[in-house]
């Protein structure tokens, strides 16, 4: 049978770690078909259909969909599920709030955080801050998953895909949108960015933090925070990379005041270079960091920032 990816789009265009999402789904079956629950979303649906590794689009536009509920968008999924043996979805926010209910109402288990695919019914995932990897057996006849994204490689092949549109689902009163309030910003996306940097504690305070900030803008990159800084108000919630944060994957990550503790290494340790700046030789960050520097944040970023 097939499998059912549900993609996380904004009406206008699906998000970027959809394509990794894709191509993890392509490891379990190459028969993948994408669900675009939206409003007004015909290029969403459109785009999508060419991406390589999906076979079909179902596309359902109504204003429904015009805003993300969970509840919403369950309602259209269990009524597909019974053609699919797999239903699967990025493990962020968006599929931590979905796939649970999914999970429930279909009455089997979840598998969270996949991060291989050994056969259909067997996967790989990190438990315990990612210090051990556990190999999990479903025997589920639909098996609801969620992919961490940065774990699978995107393809830049073209594809073609079958796009269907179907009438829209009954509408759901268990909940009602009311509105998002959303922050915007010039930088990239935190789970997306091809450079991230981090401050920890050491960082000191939210007024220190623009000299993270900084330096993000002038390398392009986005700003990330350990679950220490966020704790202590120097970062906002949403930059929080970790265990109960964001994980991340990116070209380079700069970590910047962050001792290293497996919580936050959970979230990044992933990443293709790491750098880690800090004061204390013995922190735990250099043993994943590939570039070291002992010294004191305030005067190496600074002197870091004016050299780029």
């Amino acid at each position: 049978m097939s499998v059912l990816l549900i993609a996380e789009h904004n009406n206008k265009e699906f998000k970027p770690f959809t394509l990794n999402a894709i191509s993890a789904a392509s490891q379990i079956n190459e028969d993948v078909h994408v669900l675009v629950l939206g409003s007004n979303s015909d290029s969403v649906a459109k785009s999508i259909s060419e991406v390589p590794n999906v076979k079909k689009v179902i596309h359902v536009n109504n204003s429904l969909y015009e805003n993300y509920l969970a509840e919403n968008y369950t309602s259209a999924i269990i009524k597909l599920a019974e053609s699919y043996s797999h239903i699967v979805c990025s493990a962020n926010t968006f599929g931590k709030n979905l796939m649970p209910r999914v999970a429930a109402l279909l009455d089997v288990s979840q598998v969270s955080d996949i991060t291989k695919v050994i056969a259909e019914d067997t996967f790989l995932r990190p438990i315990y801050a990612g210090n051990a990897i556990q190999t999990v057996k479903s025997n589920d006849k639909i098996k609801v998953l969620s992919i961490r994204t940065a774990s699978f490689e995107t393809s830049s092949e073209n594809g073609n895909a079958e796009l269907v549109k179907l009438d829209k689902d009954s509408e759901n009163n268990l909940s009602k949108w009311i509105e998002d309030k959303v922050d915007t910003s010039d930088r990239p996306e935190l789970t997306s960015a091809k450079v991230v940097v981090s401050g920890g504690r050491g960082v000191g305070s939210e007024e220190n933090f623009k000299i993270i900030e900084k330096l993000a803008g002038k390398l392009g990159a986005a700003v990330g925070a350990s679950r220490a800084a966020v704790d202590s108000g120097f970062a906002p919630n949403d930059w929080q990379v970790g265990q109960t944060g964001k994980v991340v994957a990116p070209d380079l990550y700069v970590a910047i005041g962050i001792s290293g503790a497996i919580q936050h290494l959970a979230g990044m340790k992933d990443s293709k270079v790491i750098v880690a700046i800090n004061k204390d030789e013995e922190a735990p960050i250099f043993q994943v960091a590939d570039y070291g520097i002992v010294a004191d944040l305030f005067e190496a970023v600074p002197e870091l920032e004016s050299k780029i």
